[in-house]
């Protein structure tokens, strides 16, 4: 297909102003409609919709209401790295994701949440504010082994900024490839892991993957660290290895989310609790729609767009 002009250019609704100006050169024509609001009359025959991250039940319900009022849609794009939330779009409907623009800001949450850990920072800032001058043997990355489940944009991202701390990083995905171990080799390596990143996407496979076994297979005072969906780890399984105080963990993503106020989690030992803001940085949503620019664009000249997901 060749790259369409004038009035022949796809009709693409965005949720914001923002996105008018980050498409204004991807052969597209651009209009905004509120992410709650329905679509006017006018605007039904769009081909490309953009939504939000959609993190919520609520976003999700009212992004498929825009999907449904558009009969000629073709492509959904969203400024989000995850997919998984999309199962209940029509078929037809092809999905991207802004791959690429979350995955460093998330893998320094990681290093930061990994450091802060090991290196008792918690403690620390407690004992400041008790005044208390003193502390223990802190552990160390140098000489750690670190095993990443998920080898993706995120997990690709993490190994970048690990490795030059001197740990072993070990990266685990469904399929073996260079560079990339099996889950079952990952398995085999836990009994022997100081620190297990857990940023895979989310799938009816992956869902509870870290789940009692798992983590009975991981040494005394091992960290785990979730970055990428709550229900990847079995809540109640951590939460029990973290109460016998033989875990610790960093979870910026947690199962239920948001996180009630009367959950034990609130209160579990050993525990480093961010509410799903390691992506959440400065220059966040200009990265995100760059990548969307280039997936419509794609689009816009008859190719398939590069994060294209189904």
């Amino acid at each position: 297909m060749t790259e369409q002009t004038g009035q022949q250019q796809p009709l693409v609704v965005v949720p914001e102003a923002e996105g008018v100006a980050a498409l204004s050169s991807a052969g597209v024509r651009t209009v905004v409609v509120a992410p709650d609001a329905p679509v006017p009359d006018e605007l039904r025959g769009a081909s490309v919709l953009v939504v939000g991250p959609a993190e919520s039940p609520a976003e999700v319900r009212a992004a498929l209401e825009q999907v449904a009022q558009l009969p000629d849609l073709r492509l959904l794009v969203s400024l989000g790295q995850g997919s998984e939330q999309w199962g209940g779009l029509r078929e037809g409907v092809a999905i991207a994701t802004a791959r690429g623009a979350h995955g460093g800001s998330t893998a320094e949450w990681v290093l930061a949440a990994v450091l802060a850990q090991l290196r008792l920072l918690p403690e620390h800032l407690e004992a400041q504010r008790e005044r208390r001058w003193g502390g223990r043997t802190a552990r160390t990355l140098m000489r750690s082994r670190v095993v990443v489940l998920g080898a993706g944009d995120l997990g690709e991202n993490v190994r970048a900024r690990l490795a030059p701390f001197g740990a072993e990083v070990v990266v685990a995905a469904r399929t073996a490839r260079e560079g990339v171990v099996s889950m079952e080799e990952a398995r085999s390596l836990l009994g022997r892991t100081d620190v297990l990143v857990v940023v895979l996407p989310l799938t009816e496979d992956t869902h509870h993957v870290v789940d009692a076994e798992l983590l009975a297979a991981l040494p005394d005072g091992a960290l785990v660290v979730n970055a990428g969906r709550g229900p990847l780890v079995d809540t109640s399984a951590l939460l029990a290895e973290l109460q016998s105080g033989r875990l610790l963990a960093a979870l910026d993503v947690t199962d239920p989310e948001p996180l009630p106020a009367d959950h034990p989690l609130w209160d579990a030992p050993g525990l480093l609790l961010t509410p799903h803001v390691a992506g959440n940085t400065e220059g966040a949503g200009e990265r995100a729609w760059a990548q969307v620019a280039e997936q419509v664009a794609a689009f816009a000249r008859g190719e398939a767009p590069p994060n294209l997901v189904r």
